[in-house]
């Protein structure tokens, strides 16, 4: 079965890398963003791997590169694989979160052909990816400093979300509802789940990270006979809700807990202390759960969002 994106056909049998759009930068520079596509030719489903939604989220651009270097990817048994390494590739030249113009490419879906770049590029990727595919996941990684322990997420209601986590098999699955403007919403709307893949740090590898999102593709991978390869199956926690622990007091954050560690009500999670003196604020647990997050930022203010705690229900 070939396959189109953009006018651009890959047929049965064929690995390709073609051009999902170009766009036009303040310099008349044109940017064009690849999309590397492994086509079986032989039934089975299309998944989407994407990455680079916000330009300094490098573990998920590691995650794919691994990927599609693999030789048993690039001699799938079935199916097809859809992977876009850099989906927002002027961020990424930036080493920037946003768009030039201030914009979250991740709040700009479902997009307008003649809107603004992020507009433009949600557009495309609304138009050429999301009707060739059935399911995709998305990498993502914790904002400047916080520090994302390898989890998927997805809407445990929706359909089929619940079943492709647990087959990728990520150490923590959390209950994430949908977020106005994203691509998982807007693929959602079509009934095409993606996933989101959150793990590590901006602008840091991460390689406990890289390598649970890895196996993960794999295991998702090989769970649809696409791939044959024994990968070891990860046991998962689910997370029904979750939190994030504020400082109460401003001044030097000190964790005295690991990242992804199951802790205990009112166990001490970490203090932040005056830097002019010794006094201390502890910070307690307050229910039994699991660390899912931390702000890895020393110099905290009141208020600041610190830990990011998970329950199983």
């Amino acid at each position: 079965m070939n396959i189109t994106i953009n006018k651009q056909t890959i047929k049965a049998g064929e690995n390709k890398t073609v051009v999902l759009d170009s766009y036009e930068l303040h310099t008349k520079t044109r940017i064009e963003i690849p999309v590397h596509v492994i086509n079986s030719g032989k039934p089975g489903p299309s998944i989407l791997l994407s990455a680079g939604m916000h330009g300094e989220e490098t573990n998920g651009i590691e995650i794919i590169r691994k990927i599609i270097r693999r030789q048993e990817v690039q001699n799938l048994k079935c199916g097809c694989l859809i992977a876009i390494p850099v989906i927002n590739i002027i961020s990424f030249l930036y080493g920037s979160r946003d768009l030039p113009d201030g914009k979250d490419l991740n709040r700009c879906f479902p997009g307008t052909k003649n809107g603004s770049i992020g507009s433009r590029i949600a557009y495309d990727l609304v138009k050429h990816i999301l009707p060739i595919i059935d399911f995709g996941i998305d990498f993502h990684t914790g904002g400047a400093k916080i520090n994302n322990y390898p989890q998927i997420r997805c809407v445990f209601e929706f359909d089929g979300n619940l079943e492709l986590a647990e087959k990728f098999g990520a150490p923590l699955i959390i209950n994430s509802k949908y977020r106005d403007g994203t691509l998982r919403k807007e693929a959602a709307k079509k009934n095409k789940p993606i996933l989101v893949y959150e793990a590590g740090e901006s602008m840091r590898f991460d390689y406990l990270a890289i390598n649970e999102g890895l196996n993960g593709c794999l295991r998702l991978m090989k769970a649809h006979k696409m791939i044959d390869l024994e990968v070891p199956a990860m046991p998962a926690v689910k997370i029904m809700r979750d939190t994030w622990i504020r400082a109460n007091s401003s001044g030097l954050f000190h964790m005295n807990k690991s990242n992804g560690s199951h802790v205990r009500k009112d166990d001490l999670l970490g203090v932040v202390c005056n830097p002019f003196g010794n006094i201390e604020d502890k910070i307690l647990a307050p229910a039994a759960g699991y660390i899912v997050g931390i702000n890895n930022q020393p110099v905290v203010n009141q208020g600041d969002a610190l830990i990011h705690l998970g329950f199983e229900e």
